[in-house]
Order: C-alpha cells, then structure tokens, then sequence
C-alpha cells in the first residue's frame, strides 16, 4: 500500500481539555449526496479516543509547502495542537471549535456518524457539516513510498 499515493491531511479535534492533532493518509470521500468522509486513526491511539468522546473533528487538507507541519502531527508523544501550530495562521471551526489552518488547501468540519474498527484502526464515517474558509493554493501534499512527496 505504500506505493498507492495518498493525500496528506492534519485531523484536529476540540476537547474540553486541549486541542490534538495528527497526520493522516487514511482519508477520503464516502458520498457526494449526503457528503460522508472517512478517517482512519490507530485504535489504541488518544487521537481515536477523543473523537470517539468528542464526536466531531477537522480535516485540513495540506499543501506541499506544509511538509514540516505534516512532520510534526506525526511525530510520536507530540505535544498540544495549539503549540503545534503556534505561528502558522488559523482559527477555530464554527461548528466543531477545532483548529482549521488558515494556508490549508482545503478543510471540512465534521460530525462522527459512524466507527468501525478494522485490525488496529478505527475507521471513522463522518458527515461533512462545513466547509472553512481557507487560503492555501499551489500542488497537495502526498505520502508514497514511506515519504512526502509534491503532487504536480
């Protein structure tokens, strides 16, 4: 599977202690008509705890230029989002108060429908409830052959 390009997306969610993040490849589109996403996290990570708690999340959509950013939601015992982010412009989702990065290519807010744990992740379904303004523009970021790569 390592060799099937994939996009590169931060997940954020928004609990009543802190903010956490990670870098995911294990995400895409469901359905059109209702728009229905799927996210997959480790199953015996925090990350699929707090969603499965919080019930909601952001998807932000990374650009090339945002490769370091992407570095760090992957790192292991990585600290709060917030201090993740501190100096990369962004602001809070209307709908679910997680973090949206500003210089996204493109971002989604989300409600849980339904989770799935397949092997040792859980696949969250989650139904797109809006759609952030952001600014990024330029090529996505991919992850093929174990390393980020530039798409176009």
């Amino acid at each position: 599977m390592a060799l099937l390009p994939t996009g590169v997306a931060v997940v954020t969610v928004a609990d009543e202690r802190d903010d956490v993040g990670a870098t995911v490849s294990a995400f895409g589109s469901v359905s059109a008509d209702p728009p229905v996403v799927s996210v997959g996290v480790n199953a015996e990570g925090y990350m699929a705890e707090v969603i499965e708690e919080v019930g909601a999340f952001a998807v932000n959509v990374l650009g090339v230029g945002q490769r370091a950013l992407a570095g760090r939601f992957a790192a292991e015992g990585r600290p709060s989002a917030r201090l993740l982010v501190a100096g990369q412009p962004h602001h809070r989702g209307e709908r679910t108060r997680a973090i949206v990065l500003d210089d996204a290519l493109s971002a989604l807010e989300c409600s849980v429908r339904q989770s799935v744990r397949v092997g040792d992740h859980v696949v969250f379904f989650a139904d797109v409830v809006e759609l952030p303004k952001v600014t990024g523009t330029g090529a996505a970021l991919v992850r093929w052959s174990g390393r980020y790569h530039s798409l176009g």
